[in-house]
């Protein structure tokens, strides 16, 4: 079978569109060990940081503040952020907010703080 007839585009408002929760990250592709995830922000994320993984956070809609301990860096819609592993951060989103994440499969989305926010095993969508 020849890959091209496996290849299948994913329209990032369809998937947007399946789920309304907040902090509750849903993959959407995978490719050399990393997800693609989507994920809706409002309100205040968990202070963590993750050992071994650096992620990638695309604004798609919206606008967010990422909050590191000495500063805090606004993000709007079309622009991202690379967090480098083993840095502390917070994503804060006053209103609601449409994120693209870009990270290795094992990227646990709290991190090394597990609490009720800690999403094990991510919905496939």
């Amino acid at each position: 079978m020849e890959a091209a007839a496996l290849v299948d585009k994913v329209n990032l408002r369809q998937k947007l569109a399946l789920f309304a929760s907040y902090f509750d990250p849903k993959i959407v592709g995978e490719l050399n060990g990393q997800h693609v995830k989507l994920v809706k922000f409002r309100g205040e994320f968990v202070w963590h940081r993750h050992e071994h993984e650096d992620e990638l956070f695309l604004v798609l809609s919206g606008s967010f503040d990422m909050e590191f301990r000495d500063h805090v860096v606004g993000m709007r819609e079309g622009e991202f952020i690379i967090v480098p592993r083993g840095v502390e951060h917070r994503p804060v989103a006053r209103d609601e907010v449409h994120v693209l994440l870009f990270e290795p499969a094992s990227t646990l989305n709290t991190g090394d703080r597990v609490s009720e926010r800690t999403v094990a095993q991510p919905e496939r969508i």
